[in-house]
């Protein structure tokens, strides 16, 4: 039978730190302070745990007193009776901490690190700021602060129904995003369960759908006849702003592809404008056919040393987004850059037997339907290039009031070989 060890005093439990060695105490079968040679003193349980016996530690002294040691002691011998390591039992509890500490992410470092992971696949950093400014407006104040592991359902309501009547588009947009956020996280492990902000099956029953209660607002556009004579007018205006809105009217392309324009990609001999697939909206390559009208407006324009944008701005750089609208407004147009894109669309359909595949090419758009794109693999450059060399000289033509016949342009036909 086992020696059963004196049970020791605090006094005399104290003066053994300075003897190093394994020292048995008493109270508590197995308990011992551990005194090293550099005079750490811990308190150790000694016992079989299963088949094997095992060092339990409990503690430094005398940070745990020796009555915290026998309790702690009494504690770890009670789960070995059960049938428990507590070892085991510890490591499992620290790495299950750890585990809760590693999910412990706000939903406003959430985006930081998805935007971080993600935005190399966006097309622009215009992009980035968009996203970034719309959480940090419509829902940081809400959820930033918020795990989000703990982000449920009433949460997303708190940051949408405030802005689902009267901001309807960015509204939604916001759910997206963070329904996209939550997603991320939930992939990396740092939440669980159904997304709270998906729409479908969910969210659509606790609010009204966004085409009900928000109208579509066009961008405002120049009547097809009243073209001619805005060209006119603004070929009287001064400045790169003027003469980078009426390429863009030439060329019906997009606002951000005439400021972002190049001399790099515009082969002024073969007549051909070739925007990157990195600057498009659609992320193809589009290779825009450029009249003789448009191909004037770049020979005319001065190619300023220390850039290779074809209408930089005056202090360099490119011109701003609102640069082309100020133009219409300072001649009082009550319409938008854009809106020459419906105004070239509205003469394609109304003026001409072009068919609206061929329309669609030229403003850039992708196709909805997929077994339509699927067969229109061709640009239709050299179609496209007669269709834009007929817009070019249609404003170049005011239309007569009293002219009630509206003249069609027909397709060009092709040549029998003889």
């Amino acid at each position: 039978m086992a020696v059963k060890a004196k049970e020791l005093s605090a006094l005399e439990v104290g003066r053994l730190r300075s003897r190093p060695g394994l020292h048995a105490v008493g109270g508590v079968p197995g308990l011992y302070l551990q005194v090293t040679p550099t005079g750490a003193t811990t308190w150790v349980l000694r016992t079989m745990i299963g088949s094997k016996r095992r060092a339990m530690g409990l503690g430094g002294f005398p940070g745990v007193t020796l009555a915290g040691a026998r309790e702690r002691a009494r504690e770890a011998r009670l789960q070995v009776e059960q049938g428990v390591d507590p070892i085991l039992a510890r490591q499992k509890a620290k790495n299950a901490l750890r585990d809760e500490q590693a999910k412990a992410l706000t939903f406003d470092e959430a985006v930081r690190r998805y935007i971080d992971a993600k935005s190399d696949e966006w097309r622009n950093v215009k992009h980035r700021a968009q996203w970034k400014a719309t959480l940090e407006t419509y829902a940081s104040p809400f959820i930033g602060k918020m795990l989000v592991a703990d982000v449920e359902q009433r949460h997303v309501l708190s940051v949408l129904e405030p802005i689902w009547k009267i901001k309807t588009e960015t509204a939604t947009r916001v759910r997206g995003r963070i329904e996209t956020v939550l997603d991320w996280a939930r992939v990396r492990g740092y939440r669980e369960g159904d997304n709270p902000a998906r729409w479908k099956g969910h969210l659509d029953a606790l609010l009204p759908k966004p085409g009900k209660i928000s109208k579509v607002v066009h961008h405002a556009a120049l009547n097809v006849d009243a073209a001619a004579g805005f060209i006119s007018a603004l070929r009287q205006v001064n400045g790169m702003g003027a003469r980078a809105l009426e390429f863009a009217i030439l060329t019906a392309a997009r606002s951000g592809e005439v400021r972002g324009a190049l001399w790099a990609e515009i082969d002024l001999d073969e007549g051909v404008w070739t925007v990157p697939a990195e600057r498009m909206k659609a992320h193809k390559e589009h290779r825009v056919p450029l009249s003789q009208h448009a191909v004037k407006l770049l020979k005319n324009l001065p190619k300023v040393e220390g850039t290779d944008l074809v209408f930089p701005a005056p202090r360099g750089g490119q011109l701003s987004d609102m640069t082309l609208t100020a133009v219409m407004r300072r001649m009082g147009i009550d319409a938008v850059p854009h809106g020459f894109r419906s105004t070239f669309r509205d003469w394609v359909a109304e003026r001409t037997n072009y068919p609206r595949e061929l329309a669609e090419k030229a403003l850039a758009h992708v196709l909805e339907s997929k077994v339509e794109a699927a067969y229109q693999r061709s640009d239709m450059f050299d179609r496209r290039a007669h269709m834009m060399a007929a817009w070019a000289k249609f404003c170049e033509t005011p239309v007569v009031k009293s002219d009630k016949s509206k003249k069609v342009v027909d397709l060009p036909t092709t040549k029998k070989a003889a």
